[in-house]
Formats: C-alpha cells, structure tokens, sequence
C-alpha cells in the first residue's frame, strides 16, 4: 500500500471513528410497506456496507405517518419498525460500517407518487393501486407547485407535538443500533419550509425574520440532541441556497450552522436547493461535477464546522483532491454507488492506497488476490 490518501483516512466524531470519508448519501427507494423496511432496505444498503463505505445512510425516515414522501417511505414513528431498521444497522456495523439514519418530514411535499408513476400529486391510477391521498402540512398553506395539494398550517401545538415525535424517533433510531442521525433540513420538505421565505409566510413566532423561520430547526435540533447519546454524532443536511430569488441564501445557511453547533450538531451536509419542484431540482443553478462543493466549504469556514459535500462527486480523483484542499470532511456519494456499490473499495485501489486487495471483505478479497496474480501473468 502507497501513502494514504485523505479520503481513507479515518474521522474521528465524538465517540466514533469512520474507517474511511465515503458517506453513502441517503437515497429513497420508496419500498417499504407502511413505513416497514423490507428484504430490499438489507440488501440495497448492506452492499454498501460490503463495498468499503465508511458510512452509509438509511433514506429519510419518516417521524410521522403523514411524513411519508410516498407511500412506500420508511418510518420509525412505531415501535414496530425498529426492528427491520436493526436488520440494516447491525448489518453494516458487522461489516466496518457506521449505521446512519436520516429522520425527517416530507411537510407539504408528502403523499406524493413513487417516481416510477410520475412523481407527482397523486391521481387516480395511484387511488386505483391503493395509493390513497392525505392532508399535507406545511409553514403556510402554499402548496408546492399549481396542481399540487394546499397544505394545512401547522399550529404551534402541533409543531410542539411534531417536536415530540422527533424525539420518539430519534429514540428508536438508539435501540435500533444506529449511531448517527441526520436531521432533514433540504429539500423543500417540512424544516426547509419553514426556513425559506419563499414557503413560509407565518406572522407568528415561527415565520418573519431569519431567527423566527430557524427556530423550528433549532427546536428539533435542541430536543434531538438532548435524547441523541452524547457520544454519537449529530448530522444535519441543507439546503445551502434555494437558488431562487429572494430565497434562502448561503449567508442565511452559515448563520443557522452556528447556531445548529452551538445546539450540539457535528457535521453540516450540504446540498441545495428543492424548495419547489422535485427534491433534486437545482433551482436554476448549472448541474456540473462537485457543483455543491463551495457550500460545504463556505461553511466550513466561516462557521468552523465539519461538512459534507455531496452533489455530482463521481470519481475518486475528485473526491480526494475536495478533501485535500480543504473543502469538506466528508464525500457522499449517491447515485455513483447505485452504479457501483463497491464505489470505496474501487477508490481505494484508483487511488493507489489498496493494491492488493486486503481492504475488501475476507470472503472476496483473498479470492481476488489470486485472481490478480493470474492477471498479472498475463501481461505482455
């Protein structure tokens, strides 16, 4: 092995240590049954466990039924479904892993259709399929997009009791064996709405000014914290920009990054936009390679905080070079992996720090050590 490189290096987060910086981003699959994850959850993310990631994140788990982007999302809002969450968790942890979890609420973007039939409101093949609609809630009554349900404004008793529930779900994400959670703060879903001006017109103590539209955020943030172990690390994802006018801007995110520090966050995952429209819709900015990169590093600057890149980071030259300048702490990698579940182990060799195989799960890598040596006979 060669000298090793930033992205296998180790990262320490309270009472854990990642083997590696290659966070598997959370990525829906809208496959479970009432909020259950299934056979498919185990093996779509325990091979990214197999395959060398450092962390790999569960998809965004609703808190609430009525939190559930589609009907197929997975919940930890009852009891009974810590134990297909387990399943997951334990899996990867066997496997060098760390179990993440992302918790979240889809606000006025939830009861939407599976991407498959159309991604959008629910219609009348959905209702034939026993896709049934519910109320959306949201900061205001503003619905997503023309066409879309009107949410219901959610009252301060009902964000209270949605506060509640953040907290009963962060509690099953403990006895499932997790040891990250995520805080789902992007993506035009119910924290992003409260936080964009965009979505939120609330005159109350939770709209108007920056402080008003953060203090859900921070809210949730306090009283996840507060039941989350100490020695765990806390994640909260973004949207760095609404990439709208008169949005949420980047100034605006370095401002709630300092306060989600000081309120016990570790690491700021940064990516951008969806406030409307679907959750990875660039809001008018340009889709190119590492294209997200400068919010996690304007972050990381000037809030002094761990971050996370994510957005279009697909070989291992770039992600090694993000880390070696400076600009994050940690790579995800999505789609890239759905391509290639074996993404890290593949890096660790392009990148010259594994060259024969002894990074790779035993029941493989001594197969494919041999397999090498016969290679190598070949070569001209």
């Amino acid at each position: 092995m060669s000298a090793l490189p930033k992205l296998f290096q180790p990262l320490a987060l309270r009472g854990i240590e990642t083997r590696n910086r290659v966070v598997i981003s959370p990525m829906c699959q809208y496959s479970a049954h009432e909020g259950h994850m299934e056979d498919w959850h185990l093996v779509q993310l325990g091979r990214f466990a197999i395959g060398g990631a450092g962390i790999v994140f569960t998809e965004a788990t609703a808190v609430q039924k009525c939190g559930r982007i589609t009907h197929g999302c997975p919940g930890l809002w009852a009891d009974t479904q810590i134990p297909g969450h387990a399943r997951v968790a334990q899996f990867a942890l066997r496997n060098g892993a760390i179990p993440a979890v992302q918790l979240g609420h889809a606000g006025r973007k939830a009861g939407m259709q599976r991407p498959w039939f159309g991604n959008g409101p629910l219609n009348e093949a959905d209702f034939a399929r026993g896709d049934m609609p519910w109320t959306p809630v949201g900061a205001s009554p503003l619905p997503v997009a023309e066409g879309w349900p009107v949410p219901h404004e959610l009252s301060v008793a009902e964000i209270a009791t949605l506060v509640e529930d953040y907290v009963a779900a962060t509690r099953r994400a403990r006895e499932a064996g997790y040891k990250i959670v995520e805080i789902h703060g992007a993506h035009g879903y119910l924290v992003h709405s409260f936080l964009s001006p965009l979505s939120n017109k609330r005159t109350d103590a939770y709209g108007g000014d920056l402080k008003g539209r953060m203090r859900l955020a921070l809210e949730i943030t306090e009283a996840v914290r507060a039941e989350w172990p100490g020695e765990l690390p806390l994640f909260f994802r973004t949207s760095a920009v609404d990439g709208t006018p008169e949005g949420w801007t980047l100034d605006d995110t370095v401002v709630l990054a300092r306060e989600l520090k000081a309120a016990g966050v570790d690491v700021m995952d940064c990516s951008s936009s969806g406030i409307a429209g679907a959750a990875t819709a660039a809001g008018g900015q340009k889709r190119q390679p590492g294209f997200q990169v400068p919010y996690a590093e304007r972050v990381r600057t000037d809030a002094d905080m761990t971050t996370m890149a994510v957005g279009l980071i697909t070989h291992p030259v770039q992600a090694e070079a993000i880390l070696a300048e400076g600009r994050a702490d940690l790579i995800a990698i999505g789609r890239e992996a759905l391509v290639d579940p074996m993404w890290a182990l593949h890096a660790a060799r392009d990148l010259g720090y594994d060259t024969d195989f002894a990074t790779w799960p035993a029941q493989s890598g001594w197969w494919l050590a041999g397999r090498q040596k016969t290679s190598d006979f070949y070569k001209p």
